[in-house]
């Protein structure tokens, strides 16, 4: 016995249902029939015969040339594959007693990463007894998410995360 993968397309004498509901290479409806029946249309057509919607009742099959489908919908896997954007998530990490200095250099960094287009996670690691200032970090954070409200907006805000305080910025959108 062989059992065929739920994303496999059963095509042909792959197809073992009694009755079938078969549709014709123009789109026109043939009707109900047993599966031997349409196997022997498609073969006069020199057509394969492919199950198109396996869980319908009873189960649709179309009359088509198989290898011309799979270069078609390939084709359009590409096409989606090239339109869709990847959003990365750039992370910063800042300390609770920052300098000035490295503070403006991380929010231009932020900045840049912003208008790229990729989401931009700023987080604050607390070492040792530094846990104890939280609320210094919570300032350090809104500050920064002040100097870079320009290009992004706050979209998950601080949050604590055992020792790591992190909120998350999004570009505006264009």
């Amino acid at each position: 016995m062989f059992f065929i993968n739920k994303n496999q397309i059963q095509i042909n004498s792959a197809i073992r249902d009694k009755e079938v509901r078969v549709i014709d290479v123009d789109g026109s409806m043939l009707g109900i029939m047993s599966a031997k029946e349409a196997q022997m249309k498609a073969n006069e057509r020199e057509l394969d015969l492919v199950k198109i919607s396996p869980n319908a009742n009873p189960p649709v099959c179309k009359i088509m040339d198989y290898g011309k489908y799979l270069y078609e919908r390939n084709k359009k896997d590409k096409e989606a594959k090239k339109k869709q954007t990847i959003i990365e998530v750039k992370e910063i990490r800042l300390s609770a007693k920052i300098e000035e200095h490295d503070f403006n250099f991380k929010a231009k960094n932020a900045m840049r990463f912003l208008e790229d287009g990729d989401k931009v996670k700023v987080s604050i690691r607390f070492r040792g007894r530094e846990i104890a200032y939280a609320d210094l970090g919570h300032e350090v954070l809104n500050k920064f998410a002040d100097t870079v409200k320009e290009y992004g907006k706050i979209e998950r805000p601080p949050v604590m995360d055992g020792r790591t305080l992190s909120m998350v910025l999004v570009p505006h959108k264009k």
